[in-house]
């Protein structure tokens, strides 16, 4: 039986571009995508396409083709999972802040109220589809609720994890590397699978779409992420190493990632990764192990996390020693606060932590992201507990002027690399701050002799500091 009603639990990064994306390219399949928070659905129903509450560079226009066609955003829940054959579970699985597993373990309290109204609301058989990422063995606990809360409906639960990258998502959604479907290995098992292999073969090729078993599939995608991120703090740790021998980074990626066998992608050196799936996967990844008893596999995975945070620190720590062992008092402008290029998601951003490492310091932070709003800077500090939200706002302050925010400030800290920085009029940026002026490049984009030459003195993470150090000396 051919899909014809989609509903999607969760209208979020990935809920809401993902479900976009599969109404567009399959127009006889209506697509609903429910939330029960009203304010970010009123945003998606918004005619101003601008106000979209996730930015992603396409998704407007995905959204204009598909909406009000077959497209829905809705906050009628139960109406939504009482009509759709296929159901996919996207909501939030953050890591636990309490109790057992207390920061390592995916906290599934979400996952579990889904599949509760999903269960009492189904009156026919339901494909229930797992899109959020989760930990290993998940589905089964789903199935268990469904199975002996609902009423004698059958349900088949698919594991379908997203590998889309945040500020590429729609062209990582039109024309993906791989479609991961798992399920299970009985006859209904293999039926649903199909079912959802018929969705994405509308417009993905069939060899692009794997199909496992159900527990495969959860681990490809922490697997995926944890090698990702992985990279990303081998070459921060040799980023150290860089600046104090005098070697670059950058010269050193460029020599290794052309080694075939290691290839040149996650290899660019920076303050540190963010974002809502590497920290939060790998945590997931060492819980598993730890709860195993694989010790060895939990340390060695947790080293990841442990080098990205020590390389957010440095490079707080950096800016201190080097403004004279002192910023108490003094402007630091904060060029980006979005954990990457191309979207609004500030979740586990490094520009979070540095500036709350600068604020124990008494640093007055003026921040400026060209896509993230004020009240998400301040909640994304307060999430912290590490001072009063009045604190916070005393400590941070927001422009939506990049000028502004750099006027009479004693350094510069690039957090997010956004390409629109790197054509700035760094001149006026240098007249207008405090001199000797200095800029810490977290993301290494600025252009080092046109900002040497203009006076700045300048840090890149991977760089040594001698150059800086001899213009500095010369001003």
């Amino acid at each position: 039986m051919a899909v014809k009603h989609i509903c999607c639990i969760g209208a979020g990064y990935v809920g809401g571009p993902t479900m976009a994306v599969i109404a567009q390219k399959c127009p006889d399949i209506k697509v609903t995508v429910v939330d029960i928070n009203e304010k970010r659905i009123a945003a998606w129903n918004h005619e101003d396409l601008s106000k979209l509450p996730v930015y992603e560079p396409g998704l407007d226009e995905v959204v204009k083709e598909a909406r009000g066609r077959n497209l829905f955003f809705s906050t009628e829940v139960d109406k939504a999972i009482e009509e759709a054959e296929m159901i996919f579970i996207s909501v939030n699985t953050p890591t636990k802040t309490y109790g057992k597993g207390k920061g390592m373990a995916a906290d599934l309290k979400y996952i579990e109220l889904c599949a509760r109204q999903i269960a009492r609301v189904s009156k026919s058989d339901k494909i229930v589809v797992e899109k959020s990422t989760l930990p290993v063995r998940t589905a089964s606990a789903i199935k268990s609720i469904l199975e002996n809360t609902g009423n004698n409906v059958n349900f088949q639960i698919l594991s379908n994890p997203e590998f889309l990258a945040e500020g590429t998502a729609i062209q990582d959604l039109h024309a993906p590397d791989r479609v991961l479907i798992g399920g299970e290995t009985s006859a209904e098992g293999e039926r649903a699978i199909q079912e959802l292999v018929d969705v994405y073969s509308q417009w993905v090729p069939k060899e692009n779409i794997l199909t496992t078993n159900v527990w495969s599939s959860e681990l490809s995608k922490l697997t995926a992420n944890a090698f990702l991120a992985q990279r990303v703090s081998s070459i921060n740790a040799l980023s150290e190493l860089c600046e104090k021998t005098g070697a670059d980074v950058n010269e050193v990626a460029k020599a290794i990632g052309m080694d075939s066998r290691i290839g040149p992608k996650f290899l660019k050196s920076s303050v540190g990764f963010g974002g809502s799936c590497f920290q939060k996967d790998i945590l997931n990844l060492v819980y598993i192990a730890k709860t195993y008893g694989l010790n060895e596999v939990a340390d060695y995975w947790e080293q990841v996390i442990i080098m990205n945070d020590h390389q957010k620190r440095r490079f707080a720590n950096n800016i201190v020693s080097t403004l004279y062992n002192t910023v108490s008092g003094k402007k630091i402008a904060f060029l980006g606060w979005a954990f990457k290029k191309d979207t609004n998601d500030t979740r586990e951003s490094a520009a979070i932590y540095v500036a709350d490492d600068l604020l124990n310091e008494q640093a007055q932070i003026a921040a400026f992201d060209p896509k993230v709003e004020e009240e998400q800077m301040y909640a994304d500090l307060d999430y912290l507990n590490t001072r009063s939200s009045d604190e916070n706002r005393k400590g941070l302050s927001v422009f939506k002027d990049p000028y502004e925010a750099c006027k009479d400030a004693h350094a510069v800290a690039v957090l997010t690399e956004w390409e629109e920085f790197k054509e700035y009029d760094w001149k006026r940026i240098y007249d207008n701050m405090q001199k000797p002026a200095f800029v810490f490049d977290g993301r290494g984009i600025l252009d080092k002799k046109l900002l040497n030459n203009l006076g700045f003195v300048y840090y890149r993470i991977g760089e040594g500091a001698q150059e800086a150090m001899e213009v500095q000396a010369s001003h």
